[in-house]
């Protein structure tokens, strides 16, 4: 049943007769290979001393890879230390508990530092409530190396020292006495930061504090607020919900903050023969729709009347399929009671209010409103008077800190031209930012893996920030400047440590707060917040910006944050940049999302070219006097017909590296903070170049047992064999299962002796995140290649997540038009109405670590081979270039280093300086020209934990053994163990009824297992 469905990444795949998808089915490397340059140089042939290794490079096998083989690499000489500190051990990796809090991504993390320097982010366990530890999470350890950091502050453009800075503000202030002053800043959501900006403000009472989230969640942050008393905003559980219904909330990805994933995913795991039911309405194509049981396409307006319909309201005036889908789910939420759960990513208080009434009226189980998230603080009406005070000149000074207003406000430029005429200007930021560009004082900040801090992400729980590397440049923290103006002479460091003493820690330990990274505690402490007061709060009756949706006319536009650059504050971090967007899977780019129907009425168009890399048509989107121009567009399926999406944090250039300014700036749409729009589109000349994988790894064009799917009813009431057959293959004239001994014409590995480690992957729990292939790229020193090598297929991602769409909002819908299909047509007459919503399945792939591997039996100089583990090992140093083993394998994992990606200036990114390659693992080699390269399994950490219970003369514990990607995983989606350990997880999982191996009548015995998808179809 599974094998029948047809699972497609392109929409160029549904035509039969295209020449570019056959082309890459048949090919594994699409771009021709320049022999000429060196094999057509006679005199340099002639000259040549060959080595056998390098006649095995030219002649030997595929003479081409001979010419873009790897030389030797250079000798690099280390200077050892003069004097050891006690705290490090060369090759011993130490770990430091943390709390990162940018003021849009709030998570608890555990810090890895080698010798000194911070090279990775892993998920802090013990912490419960610690937030989302999601791809920018990952990848912020990076930005910490950032070349274009500010190294000392500045006055007036020239570097200065502390000394003169803080001379030169206190003159400031001091003239500036009675003059309005406004402190923006980021949401710190920090006990010890308040009470010093309360301290401050007592100081120089002329300066208010003004909070400004650059993506707001003002209108949440109001409901709550005028239902509590709190301004805060409702934290949910997600594995508490039987019956989930979304009106346009992207909860998996950064709805209000985030950090629902872990929940979700627990109640999508059939457990006692029950899932959770989760219906999706959303105009753009999400990941929450993406693994919604039913996904509804609704425009922004649709979303209002559904969202009525749902508390109360009528369903006339929707669409037929729209308000039948609206009354079932309006029944399933009645009938689920408390079990049953009404989210909203609708901007408007009064959206947000019934969402939370409803909630609170059904006493839902799965919101928290008595210990919400305090992650967002900031109010538009509050910041709107701010900006209007800097263009109106009755605000005289503005302090920044952790925003970077004169580039994500609406109306930045109108700002931009004011904020120049201000009296006082002071920026607090690390990197010479818009802003920061223009303030004439420039406070040099660190990172916040070189700081001091505190968090309350979630009430009752306070975390600790902590550096973990000595500041690499002369910068000072913003609380450690308010603590000198202040005239206290502690330092932050003392200043949280006395305030945690005095309050949270209520007789606890100090030192076992900081090892822990958090503590719980019910101490209240006084933090900063908005007070209900005339204009300021919207009440609940307020429809805000979204009342211009009653008027006709435009498309709706949805402003969403990717899931790669969130809000852009990391916009100059390669590894963002390159990562590919789960659900497109283009990189190093933003674009106008449409629907083909209304692509088609405007004349736009997505083509491949020969080799299957996108293009796509260019459009200006205007909204009133706001034009953003030269906009390109990716036809997606599953866009709501009259609505478009596109994603804000692109379009930086200052502080910006030239390779990383891409894509377009789209807070100029973002007017009054809302983050849904009335939009005109023009199409315009032009065609951009994208940099999408879509089309690469089509595994030789298979499509049967690469995704696996059933309905809970079937699962729940059919064997194994109906939902989850084992392919056959034929022995002696009769079918035979394929995990037969008699199928097998290798001889088997003793696989007895030790570990033998395998990887499940659950694709019900997964949701597309892309943590896991972030840190794979800093546990594995992963180089960054840049767009024009992503867009000839040439990116070195270990691990990516294929992203298949497909036809049917059930099962039995699709197999029954299937079977029902006259002579002549084909799958296309199914495939093809489901462009408008299609089903979504995410599945992670990376080296399947065959038992029984092709690319071993091909390799000339037995470069990769297998080990006694389980593990498919690659040795570098044997590996000639041939890329045999590339073709010969069937999944399409392995990497072939065409470049030199290190210590190259045609790839000027984090490997090709001396501050980015310290950001590098020294347990993985940095792998050189002509290398093919693939996932290891993490054989170093593996190894690590096997010496590390040698040492200690214990047994290791189920549990011990990971991978980067299963570590990085908040879902539990991937599991990694030993199945020669009787009783671990890893077994059990090898046994359940939904697992499978990825494309197993290849007979090539994987190491890396899946778990089928079960959706909950049922709609009584």
């Amino acid at each position: 049943m599974a094998s029948n469905k047809k699972y497609w990444k392109s929409v160029e795949e549904l035509n039969e007769d295209s020449a570019i998808v056959k082309t890459l089915q048949e090919n594994e490397f699409v771009t021709e290979i320049p022999t000429d340059e060196f094999l057509g140089n006679k005199e340099a042939l002639e000259s040549s001393s060959t080595t056998r290794r390098d006649f095995l490079k030219y002649v030997g096998f595929t003479t081409a890879a001979a010419t873009l083989a790897a030389c030797e690499g250079p000798v690099v000489k280390s200077i050892p230390y003069v004097v050891l500190p006690d705290e490090i051990v060369p090759g011993v990796a130490n770990y430091y508990a943390s709390t990162m809090a940018d003021g849009f991504d709030f998570a608890n993390i555990l810090v890895k530092t080698r010798e000194g320097r911070p090279i990775k982010i892993e998920r802090n366990d013990l912490a419960e409530n610690g937030g989302s530890v999601n791809a920018r999470v990952h990848a912020s350890v990076l930005s910490l190396y950032d070349k274009n950091r500010l190294t000392n502050p500045m006055l007036d453009g020239a570097e200065a020292t502390w000394l003169e800075f803080d001379t030169a503000v206190a003159q400031k202030m001091n003239e500036m006495a009675g003059k309005d002053i406004v402190l923006l800043t980021q949401t710190f959501a920090s006990p010890s930061t308040s009470k010093l900006i309360s301290e401050f403000t007592a100081k120089y009472p002329n300066i208010r504090h003004v909070v400004y989230d650059t993506v707001s969640c003002s209108g949440a942050l109001d409901a709550f607020q005028n239902k509590y008393g709190t301004r805060a905003l409702p934290d949910y559980d997600f594995s508490k919900a039987e019956v989930i219904v979304s009106v346009g909330a992207d909860f998996l990805g950064d709805w209000q903050g985030g950090s629902y994933s872990k929940g979700y995913a627990q109640g999508r795991i059939p457990k006692n023969g029950k899932i959770s039911r989760h219906v999706q309405f959303e105009a753009n194509m999400t990941l929450s729709g993406g693994k919604a049981d039913k996904r509804v396409p609704a425009t922004p307006s649709q979303q209002i009347q559904v969202l009525k319909a749902l508390t109360g309201g009528s369903t006339s005036g929707l669409p037929e399929h729209i308000a039948d889908a609206a009354t079932k789910a309006k029944a399933q939420l009645q009938k689920a009671g408390s079990k049953g759960l009404l989210i909203t990513g609708l901007s408007d208080v009064e959206s947000q209010t019934l969402a939370l009434n409803f909630n609170a009226s059904n006493n839902s189980a799965a919101m928290d409103v008595n210990k919400p998230l305090l992650t967002r603080q900031s109010s538009a009406t509050e910041v709107m008077s701010v900006v209007n005070g800097v263009i109106s000149g009755s605000i005289k000074g503005l302090i920044t800190v952790g925003v970077n207003p004169v580039y994500s406000l609406p109306n930045a430029k109108e700002f931009a031209e004011a904020y120049k005429n201000l009296e006082m200007t002071l920026a607090f930021a690390m990197k010479q930012d818009e802003t920061a560009s223009m303030a004439k004082m420039v406070a040099a900040t660190p990172h916040y893996l070189e700081s001091w801090g505190d968090a309350q992400i979630k009430k009752g729980t306070y975390s600790l920030t902590q550096p973990t590397i000595r500041p690499l440049f002369n910068t000072r923290q913003f609380q450690d400047s308010l603590l000198q103006w202040t005239g206290n002479t502690q330092n932050y460091y003392d200043y949280i440590k006395e305030n945690w003493t005095n309050s949270m820690l209520s007789g606890g330990s100090w030192n076992q707060a900081l090892h822990d990274g958090f503590i719980s505690s019910d101490v209240e402490m006084t933090m900063e917040e908005v007070k209900p007061a005339a204009g300021v709060l919207e009440d609940a009756t307020s429809h805000g910006a979204l009342s211009s949706f009653l008027q006709e006319g435009g498309y709706e536009l949805t402003l969403y944050t990717s899931t790669g650059l969130g809000d852009g504050q990391q916009a100059n971090n390669p590894w963002l940049q390159e990562f590919p967007d789960p659900l497109t899977r283009a990189s190093w780019d933003n674009y106008l999302t449409i629907s083909a129907a209304d692509a088609e009425a405007l004349g736009l168009e997505n083509t491949h070219v020969s080799n299957g890399a996108l293009n796509g048509s260019y459009v200006t989107i205007k909204m009133g006097n706001v034009a953003v121009e030269k906009v390109p567009v990716i036809i997606q399926p599953g866009q709501a017909k009259g609505s478009v999406g596109l994603a804000l944090g692109y379009g930086k250039t200052a502080a910006i590296q030239k390779e990383m300014q891409t894509g377009v700036n789209a807070y100029p749409l973002y007017q009054n903070f809302s983050s849904i729009q009335k939009v005109n589109i023009e199409k315009t000349s032009g065609e951009h170049e994208f940099a999408c994988v879509q089309l690469q790894s089509t595994m030789a064009g298979r499509s049967n047992d690469i995704i696996k799917e059933t309905t809970l009813e079937v699962f729940n009431t059919r064997n194994k064999e109906h939902f989850n057959a084992v392919p056959v293959t034929d022995y002696d004239h009769s079918p035979l299962s394929v995990r037969d001994e008699k199928a097998d014409i290798w001889s088997p590995f003793d696989t007895t002796v030790g570990p033998h480690f395998n990887l499940s992957i659950d694709l019900n729990s997964c949701t597309g995140c892309g943590a896991c292939v972030i840190a794979c790229h800093a546990e594995n020193n992963v180089p960054v290649v840049g767009k024009e090598e992503v867009r000839k297929f040439r990116d070195m991602h270990w691990l990516r997540i294929d992203r298949y769409y497909s036809a049917g909002e059930t099962f039995k819908e699709e197999i029954d038009t299937l079977e029902n299909l006259p002579a002549f047509d084909s799958y296309k007459a199914v495939e093809v109405p489901a462009y408008e919503n299609p089903e979504v399945a995410f599945q992670p792939v990376m080296c399947q670590h065959c038992n029984h591997a092709p690319c071993e039996t091909v390799c000339p100089v037995a470069a990769t081979s297998h080990g006694r583990q389980g593990q498919n090992q690659m040795a570098y140093n044997r590996c000639v270039g041939t890329r045999y083993c590339a073709n010969n394998c069937p999944y399409k994992v392995r990497r072939f280093n065409w470049f030199l990606y290190s210590e190259n200036d045609e790839f000027d990114y984090n490997m090709n300086n001396d501050l980015g390659r310290m950001v590098l693992n020294p347990d993985v080699v940095v792998r050189s020209r002509g290398v093919m390269e693939k996932c290891s399994m993490c054989i170093q950490i593996t190894q690590k934990t096997i010496l590390d219970a040698k040492r200690d003369g214990r047994a290791i514990k189920d549990g011990e053994f990971h991978t980067a990607c299963s570590r990085a995983c908040d879902t539990g989606a991937m599991t990694f163990g030993d199945v020669n350990d009787k009783d671990s997880e890893i077994l059990k999982l090898k046994n359940d009824d939904r697992m499978y191996h990825l494309l197993e009548n290849v007979g090539t015995k994987p190491n890396v297992f899946y778990q089928m998808i079960v959706k909950n179809t049922s709609e009584a």
